[in-house]
């Protein structure tokens, strides 16, 4: 950029001081964007994501008591779910997973953006400066707070992601549908059982974000600066695949708690009936499944995180673009 940087951010006496960058976009253009990329990943993504869930599942109770199935791996998942259930069943929960882009990707980035503009500064250069921990600061909060809010939604995408397999296994369905499955959860939990494992749903969230949204960011400032090359296609590339594996590896295991905690039945008092927290589900996941079983359904994360990371980042970089807006 030939423009005088000193133009829009004056040097600072104090070179921590925060400043607002002029060329960011507004917070609902950064809300709209997210959105629409977000569901504009998941259309290529989300079958994966099932996947995952189901192999979160693999080994609790509740799905190999009396059956004798033996557990399958990512592709055998995969293949089971599009044989024995068809589009419905690597599917399963898509309108969940729509929805809760509106209470979850958008408000968290819009969260980050404006969190992180109050800890940029200016150094004596007169350079932005985004340090990684006030990177990872941003995207801890903007993920705890996010995630507070669409806890829900969660529930329900999870749910509705297993029902094809609560169906093959003999089971009754409980949800059909978002607005049906939100009001079973409340009928059976209250209020209370809407934000079920918000705990760890929160953990998850926060290295989620940390993983997808501050590494992206971090790793495209540094990109960039490293190898003097200048915001594109290529970069957001790079910096998106970067984020995708920090993503995968940071919230698998908390993921795993997540989803076991929130598809759990529950007893007349709301109460689960596998795990009584979060802990308590770690230390059972451990002991009787083994230390790697935290880390159950990696690979379909990963494969799945990875891919998304490039559709979101590039879609949602190109909408800024042609809205007139420099990157993010």
């Amino acid at each position: 950029m030939d423009k005088d940087v000193s133009q829009d951010y004056p040097r600072l006496k104090n070179s921590v001081q925060p400043v607002n960058k002029s060329h960011s976009p507004g917070l609902p253009l950064v809300y709209a964007n997210t959105f629409l990329s977000a569901s504009f990943a998941e259309l290529f993504t989300f079958p994966l994501d099932v996947t995952k869930t189901r192999l979160h599942l693999q080994g609790e109770a509740a799905e190999t008591a009396g059956k004798g199935r033996a557990s399958r791996g990512m592709l055998g998942t995969f293949l089971g779910m599009a044989r024995e259930e068809g589009l419905r069943g690597i599917y399963g929960g898509l309108s969940a997973m729509i929805i809760r882009n509106l209470f979850f990707n958008g408000p968290r980035v819009v969260f980050y953006d404006f969190i992180r503009q109050q800890l940029i500064y200016v150094d004596n250069q007169g350079k932005e400066v985004l340090t990684v921990f006030r990177g990872f600061l941003s995207s801890c909060l903007a993920g705890c707070a996010a995630q507070a809010i669409a806890n829900p939604l969660d529930i329900v995408k999870i749910r509705m992601q297993v029902e094809g397999r609560r169906r093959s296994l003999g089971y009754p369905a409980r949800v059909s549908n978002v607005k049906q499955a939100l009001e079973y959860i409340y009928a059976k939990g209250g209020v209370k059982g809407l934000w079920k494992g918000v705990g760890p749903s929160c953990l998850r969230a926060m290295l989620l974000t940390t993983g997808d949204v501050a590494c992206y960011d971090l790793s495209k400032r540094n990109i960039m600066s490293v190898f003097n090359l200048e915001d594109g296609r290529f970069v957001q590339f790079l910096a998106s695949i970067s984020s995708g594996l920090a993503a995968g590896v940071l919230s698998t295991p908390t993921d795993v708690v997540k989803s076991r905690i929130m598809n759990q039945p529950v007893n007349e008092s709301g109460q689960g009936m596998h795990y009584k927290n979060a802990f308590d589900c770690y230390y059972k996941l451990i002991t009787q499944e083994g230390i790697m079983a935290m880390y159950k359904g990696f690979l379909p994360c990963w494969l799945r995180v990875g891919p998304y990371n490039i559709f979101f980042w590039i879609a949602f970089e190109q909408l800024l673009r042609m809205q007139g807006q420099s990157g993010f």
